[in-house]
């Protein structure tokens, strides 16, 4: 395993300025020869015409460069929510990270998010508080809500001079310790503090009045750091290549290269790319092994060997061909047609910790071409899209002739329009979005299913269900002999289990339920592979419409803080909504509210916040879980396809006969 290399990814709440700091890179490190600007548009880790328009990212970049003797994999993570799958998926190929902050908007929603999920991963971490020279800024605050929000565990090892104007500036605390002011050694007597409690010889040695070289604590403190026990904090602006210099050397300095294993062939796609010249690219972090070019590799997620036909390596927006991809390397692998994103390769026994997807979708809706000419087309478009992001979901639906898709919010919406138009030439029509409900059942109840006509098959099964504890999924588990199903059926019946509840009967997927096989009998003649697939969903459904079911609505933890003078306006707001709270928190002229409300009631609820508060007011949300809602405040939906109620057409259906 190479030690020369550090896969790192920028992570940051939107318009942070991660994009910048990579441009930085590049051009300090001899890359590029003239720095590109996210607001014109010239940045390269900005590929697409709607990302160089907006001034922001919505897919995650790699770059490669070196920095003395080092080889920095580097990925720009977008930074607006509604791409977060996108920055999740790059969380599984990398070793070390930089979590950006605004100096004036500090520790946002998001930023709480990313924070949680890096520490869920064990991964290092670094941090870098940017645009110390806009007006507001204020790092003390900003340190103190890491504190509060993030970890106590940060540790500052820069200061800042003249900060919120245009001669804002940093200091290097850890350079010239002999020749600090009074303010500068209180950092550094702190760094001191905080290191020699990680060690208790150091510890010792401190109370002894014993002399401690700054090696040693150093040393020390990239332990930590990679061990996630401590956080360094640095400062800049990156606009002006201010700290830039400083923090690719703590990238070098504190973050771990890859790890050594030997398991075989095993890594991630982390991303895909569709390249109008060299078509399907699958972006690749190996953990153990090596592929080389024309080897056949084996797909774990789809189940499939496909072969390599060419390795290639990103420098700044250039691919460059090497022969090999390597253990703990990252490089993008073409040949791999049946790849989505998120995709595991090789012998994979366990997944690396499955974060994927704790930021799930809660709208949907329906799209459609403005040309009828290009439905087959759009059609095509969002399943090369789905390859790149899956939890869009697409469902083609063919009995109503509609394609739906799930989405994260409503810049989604327009960044897809663009890249319909701009990548495939397509204009299409998007329906208004609607919270995505489930439904789960209200009481135990059985359902019977006998599918033995018309011949030849023959599948009977009865099911049981029962609603299971709120975030529990679903769980399966068979009673029945395989004297009476053999094993391969009992098999199929499993796989089944979540095409069947992929909507109820309020239209809508299943979940927080129990389900037991009881009885059931195959035929020795008669019964056909396909037959307890296809039984399956007409057993579990026939049990639903007996059992009913109840809907629930997903529920959003947040904290909204604003000018305390408006609590009551805020506090009416929130009862109309459905929230639920707790005591107000009074800090600085400021009230800090948390709690949790639905979904459906609040996404834009920031924007009235903000007219509100006069921009003052800002509003943290995050996921929490399903809850139960009240018929009249849910919504249900019809059945998309042909439902397995609708028995004798189902069965033609499934059979291929319609």
């Amino acid at each position: 395993m190479k030690t020369n290399i550090r896969n790192i990814a920028l992570f940051a709440h939107v318009d942070a300025g991660k994009t910048t700091v990579t441009e930085n890179f590049l051009f300090a490190n001899g890359n590029i020869r003239l720095k590109g600007n996210v607001n014109k548009g010239t940045s390269k880790t900005d590929f697409l015409d709607i990302e160089k328009e907006k001034g922001i990212s919505v897919r995650a970049a790699c770059v490669s460069f070196n920095r003395e003797g080092v080889n920095i994999n580097l990925i720009d993570t977008p930074g607006h929510t509604d791409f977060s799958s996108e920055t999740k998926r790059a969380l599984l190929a990398i070793d070390g990270a930089v979590l950006i902050l605004s100096a004036v908007e500090g520790v946002q929603s998001y930023t709480e998010t990313l924070w949680e999920t890096l520490r869920k991963l064990k991964i290092p971490t670094v941090i870098f508080i940017n645009k110390i020279d806009r007006a507001g800024a204020d790092t003390e605050q900003v340190l103190n809500e890491m504190k509060k929000y993030l970890s106590k565990d940060i540790m500052q090892i820069q200061n800042t001079i003249n900060e919120g104007n245009n001669k804002a500036n940093i200091i290097n605390v850890l350079d010239n310790i002999e020749n600090q002011n009074k303010e500068d050694r209180k950092i550094y007597e702190n760094f001191v503090e905080t290191i020699v409690e990680k060690d208790e010889e150091l510890l010792e040695r401190y109370f002894d009045d014993e002399r401690i070289e700054f090696k040693e604590l150093e040393q020390i403190m990239i332990n930590n750091t990679q061990a996630c026990k401590l956080f360094p904090v640095l400062f800049g602006i990156a606009k002006n290549e201010i700290g830039t210099e400083e923090l690719c050397d703590a990238i070098v300095k504190y973050l771990p290269p890859p790890k050594n294993t030997n398991n075989g062939l095993q890594g991630i796609i982390y991303k895909i790319e569709h390249n109008k010249t060299l078509g399907k690219l699958a972006h690749i972090r190996l953990y153990s092994g090596k592929i080389d070019k024309r080897d056949i590799v084996y797909n774990a997620s789809q189940d499939v060997y496909e072969k390599v036909t060419q390795i290639k390596k990103i420098y700044t927006e250039k691919y460059q061909d090497i022969d090999k991809a390597i253990a703990g390397d990252i490089s993008v692998v073409l040949g791999l047609s049946k790849a989505k994103a998120g995709d595991m390769i090789g012998k994979i026994k366990k997944r690396k910790k499955d974060l994927l997807i704790s930021e799930i979708p809660l709208l949907t809706l329906k799209v459609d071409a403005k040309k009828e000419a290009n439905s087959h087309r759009l059609l095509e478009a969002f399943r090369k899209l789905s390859d790149q992001d899956p939890s869009l979901n697409m469902r083609w639906i063919d009995e109503q002739k509609e394609l739906h898709i799930n989405i994260k919010g409503k810049i989604q919406i327009e960044i897809l329009k663009r890249v319909l138009c701009d990548e495939f030439d397509i204009d299409a029509n998007f329906e208004k979005p609607v919270i995505i409900y489930k439904e789960t059942p209200t009481k135990t109840a059985f359902g019977y299913v006998r599918y033995w006509m018309p011949k030849p098959c023959w599948a009977i099964m009865r099911f049981k269900i029962e609603p299971g504890k709120r975030g529990s999924g679903v769980i399966y588990k068979s009673e029945v002999s395989v004297n009476d199903i053999k094993q391969r059926y009992q098999n199929q019946v499993e796989k089944a289990i979540p095409r069947a509840l992929k909507q109820g009967i309020k239209g809508w997927q299943i979940t927080d339920i129990i389900i037991t096989l009881t009885e059931g009998e195959d035929h020795v003649v008669h019964t056909h592979p396909p037959d307890f697939t296809i039984a399956t969903p007409m057993g579990i459904m026939n049990a639903l419409v007996n059992s009913g079911t109840e809907l629930l609505e997903p529920i959003l933890n947040f904290r909204i803080t604003a000018p305390e003078e408006i609590l009551g306006a805020i506090a009416s707001d929130l009862n109309k909504m459905r929230a639920s709270f707790g005591n107000p928190e009074f800090e600085n002229e400021k009230v800090i509210l948390k709690g949790k409300i639905p979904a459906a009631t609040s996404l834009d609820y920031h924007i009235k916040l903000a007219s509100l508060t006069g921009g003052k007011g800002k509003i943290n949300t995050n996921f929490d879980s399903y809850m139960r809602c009240a018929p009249e405040e849910g919504r249900t939906t019809d059945y998309k396809g042909i439902s397995p109620l609708d028995r004798s057409k189902y069965i033609l259906h499934a059979r291929n006969a319609l």
